[in-house]
């Protein structure tokens, strides 16, 4: 990983703290056990291979899935995927997956009717199916800079919490960096990963302190995530969010009593009227 980035061996070697012979021996009993070869040397400047550039990402993945793993950070929590994660400062972050199941079974009227949409759209953004809650979604875009928000609807859950003047202003933005560093990073884009790969649907409950307000000052929310996966006009992948403020979110180890109340003027307001799916099948 540390050669894959930095391209050249002295650095690799000195940001290491290992030996030259040490790298390089580690480099081909990586490339004898994988079968493959990782680097093409040329007048002692490396470059990724065609193998080596597709077994980057699943390295860097591994290595950060294990040291939070290691830290205990992460695990699996009935056989989903389960985050805690504390800085020294009191910052927080946990996040539990749960079966869409919980979809049909919880209280959010919101939560049935997107996913329903969803999947009468066949994930087509534009498609009328989804006209009618689109302006609850987070829609997503994956670049070669990473993931960068292309829009916000205007009733949902990052306008109300930051305003319209930020959110418009966050358009064509990557993602911002949360604390935590490179390895947790990486283990909050599974998600977004798992999604668009498969372009299936994931729901999560999160629980953790976002800034709010001119000062920026960190205030504690907890919500629903439902992700879904779609296309984009031109085809290209696209990623839908629905974020839900709810009072009662399930994670392990987090007592929703304990929690502030969630701000007035961030819960989400949508008529059961609108709901046209829901509508039909109690007709």
């Amino acid at each position: 990983m540390t050669l894959a980035r930095t391209l050249n061996l002295s650095h690799a070697v000195a940001e290491l703290s290992s030996t030259r012979q040490t790298l390089r021996r580690h480099i081909t009993q990586l490339e004898t056990e994988m079968g493959v070869q990782l680097f093409n040397v040329e007048d002692r400047r490396y470059s990724l291979t065609k193998a080596g550039e597709e077994a980057l990402p699943e390295a860097l993945d591994l290595v950060a899935r294990f040291t939070m793993w290691l830290r205990g950070t992460a695990k699996h929590h009935d056989n989903m995927q389960y985050v805690n994660f504390r800085l020294p400062n009191g910052w927080s972050f946990h996040q539990q997956q749960h079966p869409l199941s919980k979809v049909w079974a919880g209280d959010s009227v919101l939560m049935r009717e997107t996913l329903r949409a969803w999947a009468m759209s066949g994930g087509a953004i534009e498609a009328p199916e989804l006209a009618h809650v689109r302006p609850f979604l987070i829609v997503y875009r994956l670049t070669q800079t990473g993931w960068i928000c292309v829009e916000f609807g205007e009733e949902c859950f990052y306008v109300k919490w930051f305003g319209w003047a930020k959110a418009r202003s966050s358009v064509g933005r990557s993602i911002g960096n949360m604390p935590g560093g490179e390895n947790f990073a990486r283990l909050l884009e599974q998600p977004f990963s798992e999604v668009t790969n498969t372009q299936g649907a994931r729901l999560d409950h999160v629980s953790t302190q976002v800034p709010r307000g001119e000062k920026g000052r960190l205030q504690a929310i907890r919500y629903a995530r439902l992700m879904m996966g779609g296309q984009f006009p031109d085809g290209s992948t696209a990623l839908f969010a629905l974020v839900e403020p709810i009072a009662n979110i399930e994670i392990e180890g987090v007592e929703t009593a304990a929690l502030a109340p969630i701000p007035a003027d961030v819960l989400i307001n949508f008529d059961k009227n609108e709901a046209k799916f829901e509508q039909k099948e109690e007709d």
